[in-house]
């Protein structure tokens, strides 16, 4: 999957199979205060989403 392909809002399976990680993991990071390392989020319901632009913003903070 490309970040083309991505719609601008992803859930997160849409993360987790992008990352390669698990949805679990990806949950974990949704938790977690963007301070401590976690990804910016909104919730509908009970549902956790990210905007895509946050979501490549997130991955260019973790390069070194």
């Amino acid at each position: 999957m490309n970040e083309q392909k991505l719609p601008n809002i992803l859930t997160a399976q849409h993360i987790a199979n992008y990352l390669g990680i698990s949805r679990r993991r990806v949950y974990e990071l949704l938790q977690m205060k963007e301070e401590a390392g976690g990804i910016r989020s909104f919730q509908i319901g009970l549902s956790k989403r990210v905007d895509k632009k946050d979501f490549f913003q997130w991955i260019e903070q973790k390069k070194y």
